[in-house]
């Protein structure tokens, strides 16, 4: 008898290499899964250092990157599913972003092309 991956339980998350174009989450199965960095808009407007400081969640379950407030999923990411944040929301933040960035850079916001 056969035993599906199912039975067994879903891969998680064990590492996240963040690219300016690429995320790759390494799975505890073996795979590297990688998706275009488009797909999670927080994400291309973080920087370097912000794309560097994430942390496992759930036991593996997902990655959370606390300075731009994202959380992903290795289900979502696992059925190819991009962000499903509003754009009314992304807006919202990438506002509020651009507001708390100015105040700290004395008037000169950074932007990321």
């Amino acid at each position: 008898m056969n035993i599906s991956v199912a039975a067994k339980g879903s891969p998680r998350a064990e590492a996240a290499t963040v690219t300016e174009d690429t995320l790759s989450i390494d799975l505890s199965d073996g795979r590297t899964i990688s998706v275009p960095l488009e797909w999670f808009p927080r994400l291309v407007h973080a920087s370097p250092d912000e794309r560097n400081n994430w942390r496992l969640i759930g036991k593996g379950h997902g990655v959370h990157w606390e300075d731009v407030d994202e959380d992903i999923s290795v289900e979502g990411l696992l059925a190819g599913k991009p962000s499903g944040e509003s754009q009314a929301s992304f807006k919202k933040w990438l506002s509020q972003r651009q507001s708390r960035l100015a105040n700290h850079s004395g008037g000169r916001v950074k932007r990321r092309r």
